[in-house]
């Protein structure tokens, strides 16, 4: 009599949910693993935000010493938020750049980006927060470290503060990347975004509150520097660290604004699939 062969039952795929956000997980730690092969760059770079942060530490000094109190910020709040927007310059990428898809654009590399069976924002954001958790060990402790050696400076002891701030550095290199992805994209109409790279790197600088604190800024400027999406990338996260604004009001105007810059995102993308000309291909 012929022997039945065991029956295997099938292995159930994992949810859909799963292997996508396994996906994008891993792409997180490429981008991670990608920009550790560039130590040396990231020792340099903290090395010049450290000696900057000590320059614009006396500024902010003797401004403090002229009007204490400026702005709600006392002398060691005023050093703290010196030092915290150095160690932001490498996790939100304040220069621009960062995400290279201008360059694939000119070379025609983009046409394989275009391809991939993902999402080509979902896909570049996920690369940019793991280059921002790699720049943000790397190019941010170490200006904090000096400051609090050299001056003192403000630390949260509480940790739903540490895990707020947490948040708030997430969603303000979102907000960033989307800044950024917006000025990378439009080299799909304008075939070289170089023009529109720098205006975006000035009003970067400015309205983020790297250059000043945004708090200092007086009148219908201040008012409008506050409400900008920049504000989200160091304004916002540098006041949820020395808890000068509530929290749950933080994080709203960050997530709304990334949800608002990343739908465009995704809406250009897609008007860049059916329309996009590639330099050279």
């Amino acid at each position: 009599m012929a022997r039945q062969a065991p029956s295997v039952s099938p292995v159930p795929a994992p949810p859909a949910e799963e292997v996508v956000f396994q996906l994008y997980a891993r792409i997180a730690w490429y981008g991670f693993r990608r920009h550790s092969a560039y130590r040396a760059a990231a020792v340099a770079g903290a090395f010049t935000n450290s000696v900057f942060g000590i320059l614009r530490a006396y500024v902010l000094i003797a401004l403090w010493q002229a009007r204490p109190g400026l702005a709600g910020y006392d002398m060691t709040d005023a050093i703290t938020f010196c030092f915290l927007t150095q160690g932001m310059i490498g996790p939100m990428q304040l220069f621009g750049g960062g995400i290279g898809l201008a360059e694939r654009l000119r070379t025609g590399d983009a046409a394989i980006d275009l391809l991939r069976p993902a999402s080509l924002l979902a896909w570049s954001l996920a690369d940019d927060l793991g280059r921002a958790a790699y720049l943000l060990l790397w190019r941010s402790v170490p200006p904090m470290l000096l400051g609090a050696a050299l001056f003192g400076i403000t630390v949260p002891t509480a940790p739903g503060t540490w895990a707020a701030v947490a948040a708030s550095l997430v969603l303000g290199v979102m907000v960033s990347f989307g800044l950024r992805y917006l000025v990378a994209l439009s080299a799909c109409w304008i075939l070289d975004d170089r023009g529109v790279a720098q205006l975006a790197l000035v009003l970067s600088l400015f309205f983020s509150g790297m250059v000043v604190p945004l708090n200092i800024v007086p009148g219908w400027l201040g008012e409008l520097a506050n409400a900008l999406p920049w504000a989200a990338m160091v304004q916002v996260p540098a006041d949820v660290y020395l808890g000068k604004i509530a929290v749950a009001e933080a994080l709203a105007f960050q997530a709304g604004w990334a949800a608002v810059i990343l739908a465009l995102g995704a809406l250009l993308t897609g008007a860049a699939r059916r329309k996009v000309v590639i330099q050279g291909g």
